[in-house]
């Protein structure tokens, strides 16, 4: 089996990969659920095998609807209903990680679970509506950059660079074994002051819409009103903390947008984006 030989070629299994984004959520909830909760569990039983350390990438949509900002490692995750498939995601990322520490404490697998917090980069796709891609997208063209809701639910963007040091760290930590931690920064913003910002560093004249959600995705669809991790433990593992700031990032993302979009094909991209490939998780 190649997922056998793989894990045997290796000394630590990073586990990044997962159905993400809230398009592909909303409209295919069965292969949300089946891709996140099976693939975990493939994937910890090959390195259970030759007890292999596992990252874990998980979310921090776990959280759910909880109001007790910041959002702490040790706190109760607040899910909506079953009939609602906001929430497959969330609940199929929480189970990955129930079954990441149970194979931890019962199995003696050592895995790392990390909960990560929008983390963004030059490279990332808005395919499957990750926000600050698609508002350079729009801001580039002069179209409107589209705001789902009333664009007064906050997040915290954090550097993909930032996150694959915090990665890094934490895998290097034995500390860290068995232990779930959230990867982000705390700088919150609104979505609708991310538009704003995007379209003042991208120079654009693009105006600001705001879309229902009902519209965007589907009746009764649900938003978390903010999401800001707290970061005492990341740091205290690994003394380290995300630090590069929102408008450097949106900085390498314009610019690299705009590479892409040059006739000139020998342009040169940002420095630093060939780092900032890693596939990152939400």
């Amino acid at each position: 089996m190649l997922l056998a030989e793989l894990v045997d070629e290796s000394e630590v299994v990073f586990h990044l990969a997962a159905a993400v984004g809230v398009r592909l959520i909303v409209e295919s909830p069965v292969r949300t659920i089946e891709t996140n909760v099976n693939g975990t569990q493939l994937v910890l039983e090959a390195a259970c095998r030759k007890k292999k350390l596992v990252f874990t990438a998980s979310t921090s949509e776990v959280y759910g609807k909880s109001e007790h900002v910041p959002f702490h490692e040790d706190a109760d995750l607040v899910l909506g209903p079953t009939s609602i498939g906001r929430w497959s995601y969330a609940a199929s990322k929480a189970l990955d990680e129930f079954l990441s520490v149970a194979y931890w404490k019962e199995r003696k697998q050592p895995v790392v679970i990390a909960r990560l917090f929008n983390t963004v980069g030059p490279r990332q796709t808005g395919r499957y509506g990750m926000v600050l891609p698609n508002f350079v997208r729009q801001a580039l063209e002069g179209s409107p950059i589209t705001v789902y809701g009333s664009g007064k639910q906050s997040r915290c963007f954090c550097d993909v660079s930032d996150s694959v040091e915090a990665i890094l760290r934490l895998v290097g930590t034995s500390a860290a074994i068995g232990e779930v931690v959230n990867i982000g920064s705390n700088h919150e913003i609104t979505i609708e002051g991310l538009a704003q910002q995007v379209r003042e560093q991208a120079k654009s004249a693009s105006s600001i819409q705001l879309i229902p959600y009902d519209q965007a995705y589907e009746p009764g669809f649900e938003d978390m009103p903010r999401r800001v991790p707290a970061l005492e433990k990341l740091e205290n593992l690994t003394g380290f903390r995300p630090s590069i700031p929102l408008n450097a990032i949106i900085d390498r993302v314009i610019e690299y947008q705009t590479a892409k979009r040059s006739p000139d094909t020998t342009q040169k991209l940002p420095a630093g984006t060939e780092r900032s490939a890693s596939a990152i998780a939400m």
